[in-house]
């Protein structure tokens, strides 16, 4: 038997693993409303009584809050864990769903066949693809491919408040040789990816203070320091004329792009024009000769997320404000390392703050980067298995967001994973109609079997 054996299966009993998806879909786990709790307890137990029926020892896992669902098969050769998440988001508003959102349908959509719901993208239908992929798999060969374990959270959804202290007290348990994760998408319709680059987050809040009261700009105007024109210096002094980011030291950890990657990414054919046009812009405004996908995948970034001070009500009020402040976030990528960065930041604050005036920082997290080490062979056989299945080939790519759990895996469990989804970008995830394309999913399994095969 081969794996045209399980190809074959997977698509004889598409039928059956939708009928099971939708099982899953219709409880409504969502993990941020404590009046689903046991809702979220249910689920958890269908995926141990789903794991348990492909012979894998699997439990429903306590935790503080939601349970984990951890399971594991037996076999030889590489471990691979799988992890996804089986919580969901609310479903407000509910009066913009055309439909129940726990009564998961296969519809016709001018696109194609689309199985509607909440969580049928994010993330029940991804993880169902590794799952049914392992059940095909199970039922031609009568075992599962290698030794896999599953990891399924239930507080994804929710900020995942008993993740780090579970990984901790399971490290030796959860330790694999190679994490997967599908919870990303396609990079379009036809072309399939995996991440390998996830950005990591330093969120900073400046205050500034100046006189002790809200002044009158008639009488104090032009002799009082305003703390808006303080914070407004500090703001722009934090690029440069090139769009590059001015803070000491904020490029060290940062690496040029690997010829094979950059090549990749060139072959996507990225429409930058396209993508800001799809939001009323035209002209890229970051550092001076990147490309689009350089600039949202593989540099970092200042953005100033919001600003607050003095009277912004309607109608106008003269005042020079007592405090001024701003919400400033920087993307990571390579080996930047937050804590310096945050140091670094602080002090050019500080050097910009005139004598009358006070600062204050308020810490809003910090996280590094992730980058995933594809020279190890299984990152570029999973990327040929996945060009086999889709009509263009897979490419490697990074992320502008984080992902916690991968980073978490790595820095914790000494682990790298791949990051291989699905998705699409009308999937409305986390809004109502929710969907997942009846060709993801159908592909998805197949994808995970070829990438099985590649690695175990």
């Amino acid at each position: 038997m081969s794996l045209d054996d399980v190809l074959s299966r997977i698509d004889a009993d598409l039928p059956e693993a939708l009928d099971r998806l939708k099982q899953l879909m219709r409880i409504p786990s969502i993990s941020t409303d404590p009046a689903y709790t046991a809702d979220v307890d249910r689920a958890a137990d269908w995926l141990v009584d789903d794991l348990r029926s492909l012979g894998v020892e699997a439990g429903k896992r306590p935790t503080r809050g939601h349970p984990m669902v951890v399971g594991h098969g037996t076999g030889e050769g590489r471990h691979l864990l799988f992890y996804g998440h089986y919580d969901v988001q609310p479903v407000d508003p509910l009066d913009l769903w055309h439909r129940d959102p726990f009564d998961p349908e296969i519809q016709e959509t001018p696109k194609g066949r689309v199985i509607r719901g909440r969580g049928a993208c994010d993330d029940k239908g991804q993880l169902m693809t590794f799952v049914e992929a392992c059940r095909a798999w199970k039922a031609v060969h009568g075992a599962l491919p290698g030794r896999i374990s599953f990891f399924f959270e239930g507080e994804e959804e929710s900020g995942s408040p008993s993740l780090l202290p579970f990984l901790d007290a399971h490290a030796d348990e959860l330790r694999a040789d190679l994490a997967l994760i599908c919870d990303t998408g396609l990079f379009d319709g036809e072309t399939p990816a995996i991440t390998t680059m996830l950005r990591g987050l330093l969120g900073e809040e400046v205050t500034i203070t100046g006189p002790d009261k809200d002044l009158h700009s008639g009488s104090y105007g032009g002799i009082a320091m305003n703390p808006i024109r303080v914070l407004g210096r500090i703001v722009a002094s934090l690029h440069d004329a090139t769009g590059r980011v001015t803070v000491p030291g904020f490029y060290d950890g940062v690496a040029e792009l690997a010829d094979e990657i950059a090549a990749q990414w060139a072959g996507l054919g990225f429409d930058e024009a396209g993508f800001l046009g799809e939001v009323g812009l035209a002209d890229k405004a970051g550092e001076a000769g990147r490309s689009g996908l350089e600039m949202v995948w593989s540099r970092p970034t200042c953005e100033v997320n919001g600003i607050s001070g003095g009277y912004a009500g309607d109608g106008f009020k003269t005042v020079l404000p007592s405090k001024a402040s701003a919400k400033i976030s920087f993307r990571l990528v390579g080996t930047q390392d937050p804590h310096a960065i945050r140091d670094s930041f602080r002090a050019m604050v500080r050097g910009l703050v005139p004598a009358d005036c006070t600062v204050e920082f308020t810490d809003h997290g910090a996280s590094p980067a992730s980058v995933m080490a594809t020279d190890d062979p299984a990152f570029e056989a999973a990327r040929v298995a996945l060009s086999d299945e889709w009509p263009r080939p897979a490419a490697f790519v990074g992320c502008g967001g984080s992902i916690p759990v991968a980073g978490y895996f790595k820095t914790m469990l000494g682990m790298d994973s791949m990051l291989i989804g699905f998705g699409r970008d009308d999937d409305q995830i986390h809004s109502p109609n929710e969907k997942y394309d009846l060709e993801s999913f159908h592909k998805g399994i197949r994808s995970w079997a070829r990438i099985l095969a590649a690695l175990t």
